[in-house]
């Protein structure tokens, strides 16, 4: 199931996200290419950085935000691997502004699509949040184009706890959204990170909460069943004090569900954004997982 209609409320406030995300980007301090390549459901952009010959890796952002936002994270992976970070069909970035939903197939074959379009029979993942539950879908779509599977904070594992919903996470959006100030703003994004996020990351999410539709709807928590055939080797990466998807629930569910867990990792006093201590932590312990499986 898709929606074409557009994802911003004004062609002005598309203007600011595009222009935020060429910031975010520049701001990396990499190397990069930019592609294109044709899905069943539109366009899709895809940022690559790293030596050409190295191992490719594709990485997924999470939902109502743009590759460069993710990609800043991982920056230390790009020296020995050739990251593919496509963004999310449907969400602010370059791609297609086609909507599909996140609880049947759709994410899955665009998945699919994306690997075909880069000429990949199957590719290492790394994916945050939203992205991670877009993995699952394409996990229970098409295993087989799965190699090694990394989950950092993952939805599509467990339901977000109805309290922290509402009153954490809900609340303080709408209050933002109706009555923008700054001082809405941090509690809008209080729950988010354990550190003060930094004032370039406070634009991006301020623009993206006025000025986009926010996607809602979460990828909905995979099955054992539907997982049987998923064997790629998986870590899971969650933050202890997540209010979105708590670390130890998570991967107390991953323990059942995923047949090839390799190993969870919960960071102490993490929150959903990585700290910058999280930040070095999570890249090491992704390299070690990448070259050597464990």
């Amino acid at each position: 199931m898709m929606s074409e209609t557009t994802i911003y409320k004004s062609t002005e406030g598309e203007a600011e996200l595009l222009g935020l995300y060429d910031c975010v980007l520049s701001s990396l301090g990499i190397e990069y290419e930019e592609q294109m390549k044709e899905t069943r459901f539109g366009s899709t952009h895809i940022l690559v950085s790293g030596p050409k010959n190295a191992p490719p890796v594709v990485l997924l952002h999470g939902g109502n935000s743009f590759a460069p936002m993710t990609l800043a994270w991982f920056v230390p992976l790009t020296k020995d691997y050739r990251i593919y970070a496509p963004d999310v069909i449907g969400h602010p970035g370059k791609s297609a502004q086609t909507r599909v939903s996140s609880r049947d197939e759709s994410y899955g074959q665009w998945i699919v699509d994306v690997l075909d379009g880069l000429e990949f029979k199957q590719a290492d993942f790394i994916a945050s949040s939203f992205g991670a539950g877009i993995i699952l879908r394409a996990a229970a779509h098409a295993p087989e184009r799965i190699s090694k599977a990394v989950l950092h904070v993952p939805s599509g594992v467990i339901n977000v706890p109805v309290l922290s919903m509402v009153f954490k996470i809900g609340l303080p959006f709408f209050l933002y959204k109706w009555f923008p100030n700054p001082k809405r703003l941090l509690k809008a994004v209080a729950w988010m990170s354990s550190e003060e996020l930094e004032e370039e990351t406070l634009k991006v999410l301020s623009a993206t909460f006025l000025h986009v539709k926010v996607e809602m709807e979460m990828p909905r928590p995979a099955t054992k069943e539907e997982l049987e055939r998923f064997n790629a080797p998986t870590l899971v990466i969650t933050g202890e004090n997540d209010v979105m998807f708590p670390g130890q629930k998570v991967i107390a569910r991953a323990r059942d569900i995923f047949p090839n867990l390799v190993a969870a990792e919960c960071l102490s006093g993490s929150c959903h954004f990585p700290s910058k201590k999280d930040i070095e932590f999570i890249n090491k312990r992704i390299h070690r997982f990448l070259a050597a499986g464990d």
